[in-house]
C-alpha cells in the first residue's frame, strides 16, 4: 500500500510552534507527538486520528508516559482536541491550528 502524500506544512509549526513546545515550554515530545498526530491524520488534519497510546509510543519513538503527558499538553495548549466513546475507549485526537484562526480573523 502507497504511502499517502505528506500535508503541507504550515511554516508557523516550525518557526514559531517548535521553539515555544521545545524551549520556552521545555517539551519536545509534545512537539514530536504534535507532528506525528499530523503525518498520521492526513491527507486532512481536521478529521483527526483514532490512535492508542501504545501506538502512538512506538511511531514516535518515545515512551507511552511520555506520549500521554505530550497530548495532555497539548489539549491544554489547545493544538489538538481529544474525543472518546468512553474511559477506555481509543481517543480520537484532532489536530488544531488555533494559529489559522488569528490570521483569519485579522
Amino acid at each position: 500500500m502507497p504511502t499517502p502524500p505528506l500535508p503541507a506544512l504550515d511554516p508557523y509549526i516550525l518557526d514559531s510552534l517548535m521553539p515555544d513546545l521545545c524551549g520556552h515550554d521545555k517539551r519536545p515530545g509534545a512537539f514530536i507527538v504534535y507532528l506525528a498526530l499530523w503525518r498520521l491524520s492526513s491527507p486532512d488534519p481536521a478529521r483527526g486520528v483514532r490512535i492508542p497510546h501504545a501506538r502512538l509510543a512506538d511511531a514516535t519513538g518515545l515512551s507511552r508516559s511520555t506520549v500521554q503527558h505530550a497530548l495532555a499538553h497539548l489539549a491544554k495548549r489547545q493544538l489538538i482536541s481529544t474525543r472518546r466513546a468512553s474511559p477506555t475507549a481509543v481517543p480520537l485526537h484532532t489536530v488544531l491550528r488555533p494559529w489559522a484562526r488569528r490570521r483569519a480573523i485579522l
